[in-house]
């Protein structure tokens, strides 16, 4: 996927595909790599798929928070000029989706949460570890998925570095804290874009109770599960989830 990555107008991301656009959201573990099997399978089945790198860790500290991450994305669409996206998020990808959603509606033609923060408190900080040993991170690394294994070293040299750098530790904190002060809750009910949920059984980061808590608030919303699976299915179980995904957006509901 690297390949595709290309770096202009103040943007760098990835895109592939014709048809109507997706727009690939990631989290705080967030190489764009997580998405590979996602970007190569829609590409090729008819979406125009596009995953631009966050700037986590580019703001400056005072605006590293939701509200800019969804002033970054609106930024975006508007370089690419893209009128109107369906919108797929993981973790705090999920959460910059739903505040886009809520201040943008006209822009966002459907909304695909996968172990979405956005409404757990406690998402940002379980699904980020604070500093430690390499020991640590990777434990901690690692219980983000059902299979260990999914948290290879690469991944886990990632986590380990931006934990231990300083500034980048404080940006993290910063999103974490403006998560929590962002809590969807009381929006939910007015974003009336068809909704597709796809949840790990087995999340121990946005647990399953959190799936039905925006299944039950989200209006226009279908919820389905993917077993023996953590916090990011579409890197743990790339084949159901893509499975999931393009009969939901294939049988009328965008």
């Amino acid at each position: 996927m690297t390949d595709k990555l290309k770096t202009e107008g103040g943007f760098t991301y990835a895109e592939a595909g014709e048809g109507p656009t997706i727009i690939v959201l990631h989290g705080l573990m967030g190489a764009l790599s997580n998405f590979g099997a996602t970007f190569n399978y829609f590409s090729n089945n008819g979406f125009k798929v596009l995953i631009p790198e966050l700037p986590l860790y580019s703001l400056p500290l005072i605006k590293t928070n939701v509200k800019n991450l969804a002033a970054f994305l609106k930024d975006f669409l508007e370089y690419k000029e893209i009128d109107n996206a369906i919108l797929l998020g993981n973790s705090l990808g999920g959460h910059i989706a739903l505040y886009f959603t809520k201040h943008y509606p006209e822009k966002v033609k459907a909304l695909i949460l996968t172990g979405s923060s956005g409404l757990y408190e406690k998402a940002m900080g379980d699904s980020f570890p604070k500093r430690g040993n390499y020991e640590y991170i990777e434990q901690k690394a690692q219980q983000v998925f059902y299979d260990p294994k999914t948290a290879t070293k690469e991944l886990v040299d990632d986590v380990y570095e931006t934990v231990n750098d300083r500034m980048k530790a404080l940006k993290t904190l910063s999103i974490a804290k403006s998560a929590i002060r962002h809590n969807m809750a009381n929006d939910l009910l007015h974003m009336q874009q068809p909704a597709c949920l796809i949840w790990g059984k087995q999340d121990g980061v946005t647990p399953p109770e959190v799936a039905e808590d925006f299944n039950k608030l989200l209006p226009n919303s279908d919820l389905f599960w993917i077993d023996k699976c953590g916090h990011a299915a579409m890197m743990e179980q790339p084949e159901e989830f893509n499975t999931i995904l393009h009969n939901w957006l294939t049988s009328g509901n965008i």
